[in-house]
């Protein structure tokens, strides 16, 4: 039986694209993705796992109201409720894996500690090398350290999320030659197109780690 894979999404879902297309295929035979939650109301990715066949189910979960209903930490109250969600999912859609594809909200220790004392591994793409780049903007930040002869390549890994910000174990890392002449936009065009390869072997990976007792 295929492991149940929730994915979290900030906007187009072009990852979640991918493994929606690799889901039950040899590319992630293991895998098929059973919810979608995004923290952004208008992220297209909500589309895609609605067009989906089946389609997904999806659910909404905004950070804005937090900042008045909990002034005092907003953050780890929406990281606290993001975990109940997800913990109180019905079992056909509650997760062997969560995928962070594209999800642009650092995940706090109140959504890290009760999802790792459920045992569901939490694996995240970052478009960097590891230990380079942490953290937002990494591909203009590399094409920018580029330009200025600081290196000549960067990157994209598949890590586990730890509260520390893209500093988890790597599973899949995938190097990019840096070319001379290259535009921002193509550089990230590039990245993505393996970014959507990354996602799904990293995937692939978590879970045949976790069906035999990895850690």
């Amino acid at each position: 039986m295929a492991s149940r894979i929730v994915v979290l999404i900030s906007g187009s879902g072009s990852n979640l694209q991918a493994l929606i297309d690799a889901a039950s295929t040899p590319a992630l035979p293991n895998g098929r993705i059973v919810h979608v939650i995004s923290n952004r109301k208008a992220a297209y990715g909500l589309t895609r796992a609605a067009n989906a066949s089946p389609p997904i189910p999806t659910s909404y979960h905004g950070f804005p109201p937090y900042k008045t209903s909990h002034p005092e930490d907003p953050r780890g109250s929406y990281d606290a409720d993001l975990a109940k969600i997800i913990l109180n999912l019905p079992e056909a859609q509650y997760p062997d894996l969560i995928v962070c594809a594209g999800w642009m909200h650092i995940l706090s220790p109140k959504f890290l500690e009760p999802i790792e004392g459920a045992g569901i591994p939490i694996i995240n793409l970052h478009p960097a090398l590891p230990g380079a780049f942490d953290g937002a903007g990494a591909i203009e930040r590399a094409w920018e350290a580029f330009k200025s002869d600081q290196i000549t390549e960067t990157g994209v890994m598949i890590h586990y999320v730890i509260k520390e910000v893209d500093r988890g174990e790597p599973i899949v890392v995938k190097k990019v030659e840096l070319k001379a002449g290259e535009s921002l936009e193509d550089l990230t065009e590039r990245i993505h197109a393996i970014e959507h390869v990354a996602i799904v072997e990293g995937a692939k990976l978590a879970l045949e780690k976790k069906q035999t007792g990895g850690s």
